[in-house]
C-alpha cells in the first residue's frame, strides 16, 4: 500500500498557515514536554528549568508578529497529571491589514488531574490591524486552569489607542459536566472606548479565568481587595455557575497591567496549586 502523502502547501501560503502542537506528559514526579512539532511563523523554544513542578515552554513568532492573512493553530494536550506553563517571550503585535483578518485558534486539552498555566504577554494591535482570535478548552476530572487574555488599545505612546480595524476574541471553557464559559467580544476600534463607561482611560485590559478543584471564594474576594487598591488598576472578580472564577482587569499603563497579571497569577498560583508565583525572568 503506498503511504499517504500530504498536500503540498500553496506557495503563497508558506510563513502564513503557522500551526504548533505540543504535549506534556507525567513521568514520575515530573513533567516533560513529550511531543513538539510547529511550522513558521509558530516556534517553541526549549523548556525552562526551574525549581517548579511545572513544565515550562516559551512560544514565539520568529517573523516578528502578525499581519493580515495569516492563520495560525495551537493544540496543547496534557496527558494525566501533567504540569505545563505556555508563555511568550515578549508582547505580540498585530500589524495593519488591507482587509483580512490575522486569525488563531488555540486548543487546549487537559486531562484528568493535569493542570495548564496558559500566560502569554499581551497582544498589541497596530493602528489598522484587524485580528480574529478563538481559544477552546476541554477540561478532564480535578483539571486546574490558569488563562490569562490581554491586550493593548494599541501602540498606546505612540498616540495609537483604539486605532485597530477589528479585534475579537473568544474563549470557551468545557468539562465533562458542559459548558463552564462562553466569553466572547468584538471591538471595533474608536476612541470613544477610552470614554466613560467605556475603557475609562484605561488602554489595557484583560480577562484571567482560573478554575479548579479548590474553594474559589476567597481567591475572588482576595483579587478584588488587593487590586483596588492601585489607582492605576480597575477589577473585579466573578464566580462561575460552578467551579472557576472569571477576572477582568483595565490599567492605566502598560507596568500597571502586568503588575496586575503578576499579582493574580501569584493568587491562583497560592490558592488552586499550592504553589509560590513563578519567576519566569524575561527580559
Amino acid at each position: 500500500m503506498t503511504p499517504a502523502v500530504a498536500p503540498a502547501v500553496p506557495l503563497a501560503r508558506v510563513g502564513r498557515d503557522g500551526s504548533l502542537r505540543l504535549r506534556f506528559e507525567r513521568r514520575g514526579t515530573a513533567t516533560v514536554l513529550a511531543g513538539s512539532r510547529s511550522t513558521v511563523p509558530l516556534q517553541v523554544l526549549a523548556p525552562v528549568e526551574l525549581s517548579d513542578p511545572a513544565a515550562i515552554v516559551s512560544v514565539l513568532n520568529p517573523t516578528g508578529g502578525l499581519v493580515g492573512g495569516d492563520r495560525l493553530t495551537i493544540d496543547v494536550d496534557l496527558a494525566r497529571e501533567a504540569h505545563g506553563c505556555v508563555t511568550t517571550p515578549s508582547a505580540t503585535k498585530v500589524y495593519r491589514t488591507a482587509g483580512e483578518f490575522a486569525e488563531q485558534h488555540v486548543r487546549l486539552r487537559l486531562g484528568p488531574e493535569a493542570t495548564l498555566e496558559w500566560v502569554p504577554d499581551h497582544t498589541i494591535p497596530f493602528a489598522g490591524s484587524a485580528l480574529r482570535q478563538r481559544i477552546d478548552v476541554c477540561l478532564g476530572e480535578g483539571a486546574r486552569l490558569v488563562l490569562v487574555d490581554a491586550f493593548a488599545a494599541g501602540r498606546v505612546a505612540r498616540g495609537e489607542a483604539w486605532q485597530f480595524a477589528r479585534l475579537e476574541s473568544a474563549i470557551s471553557v468545557r468539562d465533562e459536566r458542559g459548558l463552564l464559559l462562553h466569553d466572547r467580544w468584538v471591538l471595533s476600534g474608536h476612541r470613544l472606548w477610552a470614554g466613560l463607561g467605556f475603557a475609562e482611560h484605561h488602554p489595557y485590559f484583560a480577562s484571567v479565568i482560573v478554575i479548579g478543584p479548590a474553594e474559589l471564594s476567597a481567591f475572588a474576594h482576595a483579587v478584588t481587595t488587593d487590586l483596588a487598591a492601585h489607582a492605576d488598576v480597575a477589577a473585579g472578580a466573578g464566580m462561575l455557575a460552578r467551579g472557576g472564577v472569571l477576572v477582568r482587569v483595565l490599567a492605566a499603563h502598560a507596568p500597571a497591567l502586568l503588575g496586575a497579571l503578576d499579582r493574580v497569577w501569584a493568587l491562583a498560583r497560592h490558592v488552586v496549586l499550592g504553589r509560590p508565583p513563578l519567576a519566569l525572568r524575561k527580559g
